[in-house]
């Protein structure tokens, strides 16, 4: 009674009547309408814009996206997402393969990290390939430039690049759940930083289209070599998938300095508008086409750098594993030699201790 008079006493204020069990109601609705307000924000794709249906443009309305801070909220959820399919990979895929395989501990974390990379991989290439089809960016080339700057994009766009963040993002966490070695911790970092910055770069300056064209084309050369070393560590005289790989890394690099130079050294440097602009994102100005493409010729010359070692220390490894069996039997070989050998040296190459060299005579002493 005390409560619903006071309710009661709190409704003449208001005009309204409020019994106990509407509080109770209120109590029990405001943390819902609350967490689904919130949830759309971590969930859903944010700065949407509907551009009506007209008679030149299309028959149907469109719904294209822009970036903005919001982003950072679904970039966080979708990081939490990455982190569950990476453990639910991790166990019920890769650990039953290891527990089979019996693999030592350097294999074994090798293993791991190309497993979950190449299924990353695979997926990036089949839906950054669906895009590029559908958006007809691989038929027109001077899409990668063309009506610069690209303020709004696709849902299928802006979605793929959030999920490339969130992906990038989360193996920063993953690096304390696997239990990385201190010595590997400073490699990955660098690694995860690259991603991270070509990513959001492309983004950020409205160039998704080149970016990803970029991506596809590197993630299909990355997906081929971690595939086939989880081949490898199956079999370890599979080496086809290597030598395959080899040939396409140096192809995707020179493609990709191309790619890069049309862009900015003749589409971009050859637009009307080249006045920086962030009301409306138009970055294209001299100075960011330089260091733009500076950066994407410093990435392409680090990873021939790190590729040139990689076949560097592989050729070491092949030269160092051969058999000792086919060394023995040619210092064996060196050492049967026949008197006539030993004569008149090997290969009928004449020694000094040779049988036709001249014979020392002793003087006869007076």
């Amino acid at each position: 009674m005390c409560l619903f008079g006071s309710s009661r006493l709190l409704s003449e204020r208001t005009g309204n009547v409020i019994y106990p069990c509407d509080f109770r109601n209120v109590l029990s609705w405001c943390p819902v309408k609350f967490t689904a307000k919130a949830a759309v924000i971590f969930v859903t794709l944010q700065y949407n814009v509907t551009i009506p249906a007209t008679d030149v443009q299309s028959a149907e309305t469109i719904s294209l996206y822009h970036y903005g801070i919001k982003d950072l909220a679904t970039i966080f959820f979708y990081m939490l997402v990455a982190i569950i399919i990476h453990a639910i990979i991790q166990e019920y895929v890769l650990d039953k393969i290891n527990r089979k395989m019996h693999f030592s501990k350097t294999k074994h974390s090798k293993f791991n990290e190309s497993g979950q990379l190449s299924a990353f991989y695979l997926f990036s290439c089949v839906w950054g390939t669906s895009i590029l089809v559908s958006e007809n960016y691989i038929s027109d080339p001077t899409s990668l430039w063309r009506d610069y700057p690209h303020t709004l994009i696709p849902f299928q766009m802006k979605f793929f690049y959030i999920l490339q963040l969130a992906y990038w993002f989360h193996a920063f966490p993953e690096l304390y759940f696997q239990k990385t070695k201190k010595e590997d911790i400073f490699r990955q970092i660098v690694y995860i930083g690259l991603y991270l910055f070509h990513i959001a770069g492309a983004y950020l300056l409205k160039l998704t289209h080149l970016g990803l064209v970029l991506l596809v084309l590197h993630y299909f050369v990355e997906f081929l070599f971690h595939i086939s070393r989880l081949f490898y560590f199956s079999d370890e005289r599979y080496q086809k998938g290597f030598s395959l790989w080899a040939v396409l890394f140096v192809l995707a690099r020179l493609l990709t300095l191309i790619l890069s130079v049309l862009t900015f050294g003749f589409g971009l440097a050859r637009a009307e508008d080249q006045q920086l602009n962030f009301s409306t994102g138009n970055f294209n100005i001299l100075a960011v086409r330089i260091s733009v493409l500076a950066s994407i010729c410093m990435a392409q010359a680090f990873m021939m750098w790190k590729f040139i070692n990689f076949q560097l220390r592989r050729w070491r490894e092949h030269s160092s594993s051969q058999p000792q069996s086919v060394k023995k039997k040619f210092v064996t070989a060196k050492g049967k030699t026949s008197r006539k050998e030993r004569e008149n040296g090997i290969n009928g190459t004449v020694t000094s201790n040779g049988a036709d060299s001249p014979r020392s005579r002793k003087d006869k002493s007076s």
